[in-house]
């Protein structure tokens, strides 16, 4: 598989290991230095770019592979208010592009709890609440993965209706986010009543679970075509 690398920071060096590890070949790596290059690539030559940069440049690499043939994949958060854009460029050009907030196949079975635990706590009387914490270098707050938790607890949950970073008001899930050291990732979600609590936690000890999750991914994808989710990896490629 040939693979164009679009950031190259810590996620973008990890994948690059891995994906050459596994018998696949770099044929170009983006980063902030030579971002002008990524004009050079098109998808006679590149089976899929994987896209992991900052939120305020991420829809425009991925809109520019999408025009030039190149299927991708973008863990990048922060971004999603371009989302429809991307997608309507994407059904344009009969492209591949596939969306996570977090590859760990861990996180995503997470995601699945997550939506169980909030329809069956649905309409019981608990306060829910929800803690994240990661590195310091991260820009964006709440991460991708605690929004998308929370927005899973708010379609299941009647009298929710938005997540806050601020004092909570009525029909709000109040989210902490914590940057500290190096830490790689962890969300705690917690239902509180006055007699007790129920939490459900994930952590994660390294990167290497979101950029393997990315890695096959992007092995999976390059025959697809469409918007696609980790739901259709989920399902489609590990069977679940």
């Amino acid at each position: 598989m040939r693979v164009l690398l679009i950031g190259h920071g810590k996620m973008g060096q990890a994948v690059e290991k891995l994906a050459k590890d596994r018998g696949h070949e770099i044929v170009g790596i983006i980063n902030i230095e030579n971002t002008s290059d990524l004009d050079n690539y098109n998808g006679s030559e590149v089976d899929v770019a994987i896209e992991f940069t900052q939120p305020d440049i991420a829809a425009n690499n991925i809109i520019y592979c999408l025009e030039n043939g190149i299927p991708v994949i973008s863990g990048t958060t922060g971004w999603q208010e371009q989302f429809e854009t991307v997608k309507e460029n994407c059904t344009k050009h009969n492209g591949t592009f596939l969306y996570a907030s977090n590859f760990s196949l861990g996180v995503n079975l997470f995601f699945k709890l997550n939506l169980w635990l909030a329809k069956l706590m649905n309409g019981h009387g608990y306060e829910v609440s929800m803690e994240e914490t990661h590195h310091v270098h991260k820009r964006d707050a709440p991460s991708g993965t605690a929004v998308t938790l929370a927005e899973g607890i708010i379609n299941q949950c009647e009298r929710l209706n938005k997540w806050t970073l601020s004092k909570p008001k009525e029909g709000e899930i109040p989210i902490k986010a914590i940057r500290e050291k190096e830490i790689p990732g962890t969300h705690t979600i917690k239902y509180r009543t006055e007699v007790d609590e129920i939490e459900i936690k994930h952590e994660a000890y390294s990167r290497q679970g979101f950029v393997k999750g990315a890695v096959l991914v992007a092995e999976w994808i390059v025959d697809k075509r469409g918007v696609l989710t980790m739901d259709d990896f989920l399902s489609s490629a590990m069977k679940l």
